[in-house]
């Protein structure tokens, strides 16, 4: 049975997500779907007579609180109603506190296979100084994720395109390539980004990806080389060109200050793709 980790907080996106969710179950004759929605705690801050500043929960707010959880209680109790007697299972959690740390603490009790989650996307400041849950689960996840942005049918997934620079050699890669192939039966692009500080010939890029064809025995790729200013922007650029569906990318994970200074393609992709991005973690 495949299992599948929705993060729902009732936004717009969060619904694109589960629909996606759902309408990707249909396909399959036992899959289970766990949605989660975690109700971060309302606080104010307080300050001490000495100048320190601390947390506290605001009274109006712990009521209005209360209310609104009993609400999301009742309203997920009618999407498990909605939704029974399907193809699939759908089970719904509810959780109080920080968002992204219940959504990992999920991912570790349920070990799901495939995490489905909403974004908006950001840009400009906010990016620089919010970041979304959405990234740091992308970053993360050791399962893969896919990340919504609008409306999506899965049946629709036609296109898929597969950045990376073919020079790792973790197989785990080439099974999620395959993964995506036997999930939405889609033509697959297995591209390169050439670009000015990391150029090399269309014929040794050519040659690595087909050696990782070769290597993992894979079927019915298509090997592409695009030229662009930088690595996302030549994604983004080659996967509206050919009118892609789904952007595929691995991310390493990176953590702490090597994270600040490298920055994640996988993330900035994810952000800014106005498409689904699927990634997952390589080693």
């Amino acid at each position: 049975m495949i299992k599948v980790l929705i993060p729902f907080d009732f936004s717009t996106q969060a619904h694109q997500a589960l629909e996606f969710a759902t309408k990707l179950a249909e396909q399959f004759d036992s899959m289970q779907l766990v949605v989660l929605h975690v109700m971060e705690l309302p606080v104010s801050t307080g300050y001490s007579t000495i100048g320190g500043g601390e947390m506290l929960p605001n009274f109006e707010n712990q009521v209005f609180f209360i209310e609104l959880m009993e609400q999301r209680k009742k309203q997920l109790a009618e999407l498990e109603t909605s939704y029974s007697g399907r193809k699939f299972s759908l089970t719904t959690v509810a959780k109080i506190g920080n968002a992204y740390q219940h959504i990992a603490a999920s991912i570790e009790e349920e070990t799901p296979d495939l995490i489905v989650m909403g974004s908006k996307g950001t840009s400009g400041m906010e990016e620089i100084l919010i970041g979304s849950n959405t990234e740091k689960v992308v970053r993360f996840s050791q399962c893969p994720v896919i990340t919504i942005k609008g409306p999506t049918d899965p049946s629709s997934i036609q296109k898929i395109v597969f950045a990376s620079d073919f020079k790792d050699t973790d197989p785990q890669i080439a099974d999620n390539v395959k993964r995506l192939q036997q999930l939405f039966d889609a033509s697959i692009y297995l591209v390169i980004v050439n670009t000015p500080s990391n150029f090399e010939s269309t014929r040794d890029s050519i040659k690595r990806i087909n050696k990782f064809v070769k290597a993992n025995q894979l079927e019915n790729m298509q090997a592409e080389i695009y030229n662009s200013i930088t690595e996302e922007a030549g994604i983004l650029e080659f996967a509206e060109d050919i009118k892609a569906d789904l952007i595929a990318l691995s991310t390493q994970g990176r953590r702490g200050l090597l994270h600040l200074l490298t920055g994640s393609i996988a993330e900035d992709v994810v952000n800014h793709a106005p498409k689904p991005v699927w990634t997952f973690k390589s080693n």
